[in-house]
């Protein structure tokens, strides 16, 4: 009688680091982006950046996130909100891309394997399922919907052994081109499904329905405490950011951080993101 295999054991925690990619321009989402980082746009108050270092809260033993364009407002925020939690990575002269990035991050993961999450997106749904099991052995990519995974695939996050990530090199370049799209030819990639929200925030429109959603899920408007609203003003399925002065009715949409919405206004579908930008209705 042949032996029956042991059951793979699956990867520690203290061996498992998380990394957050957030280096990219985000020139899709213009003009956003020439006000934040596309990291630091909030998606139901809260930064994009967050919500992604939230997700791996928990299932890692240490998060980093690396940052390009407004690299200095990229510091700042996570000095003040994370501190001493989590590593920063610049990239002084060029965005690396999702393979250069982790390369440049090599020394910092020190033989551990990674959790790998783009900041560009946002979902509510937990990581726990890519890692369940995981030995640390193989790439996994984690793929929303039934599509399968593919170039047009929407990949909400992926793990990297040791193996692989010492091998990439620092220098412009994607996971896609450089690991999962080999691996996944060879049959060598694990594929895991993502069922719940997700919304890849590449352009202004789809940044407001990732609000939209996050309102829908929370199952009211998600006004910050110290927003100021003059009587008689309605609020519906919108998110309004701290410090906001809303003098204007708003229905499903945006008002960031201390912008005013003027009393001769009726915002619908819209991003007030700054004193001269407002994108919409989208």
């Amino acid at each position: 009688m042949e032996p029956t295999a042991a059951p793979a054991t699956q990867i520690s925690r203290s061996d498992l680091v998380g990394v957050v990619l957030a280096a990219g321009a985000g020139s899709r989402i213009a003009p956003l982006s020439g006000l934040l980082p596309k990291a630091l746009c909030p998606v139901g108050n809260r930064a994009l950046v967050d919500l992604g270092l939230d997700r791996l809260t928990g299932l890692v033993d240490g998060m980093a996130v690396n940052a390009h364009h407004f690299a200095d407002r990229v510091r700042h925020h996570l000095d003040s909100e994370w501190g001493e939690a989590v590593h920063l990575s610049i990239e002084p002269d060029e965005a690396l891309g999702t393979a250069g990035g982790v390369a440049r991050l090599r020394t910092w993961i020190d033989g551990r394997a990674a959790v790998i999450v783009n900041a560009d997106s946002w979902s509510p749904t937990s990581l726990a399922p890519l890692i369940d099991g995981w030995d640390g052995q193989r790439v996994r990519v984690m793929v929303n919907g039934e599509g399968g995974f593919g170039p047009r695939a929407q990949v909400v996050a992926s793990t990297l052994p040791w193996s692989v990530v010492k091998e990439l090199r620092e220098m412009p370049s994607g996971l896609y081109e450089v690991v999962w799209r080999e691996l996944f030819a060879s049959s060598e990639l694990d594929v895991v499904q993502h069922y719940g929200p997700f919304i890849d925030c590449g352009t202004p429109s789809d940044y407001l329905n990732a609000n939209l959603s996050a309102v829908e899920l929370h199952g009211s408007p998600l006004i910050a405490e110290d927003v100021v609203i003059e009587d008689g003003v309605n609020i519906e399925g919108s998110v309004i950011g701290s410090g906001a002065h809303i003098r204007g009715d708003v229905f499903a949409s945006v008002v960031w951080p201390n912008q005013v919405v003027g009393p001769d206004e009726r915002l619908i579908r819209s991003i007030r993101a700054g004193t001269s930008v407002m994108v919409g209705p989208l």
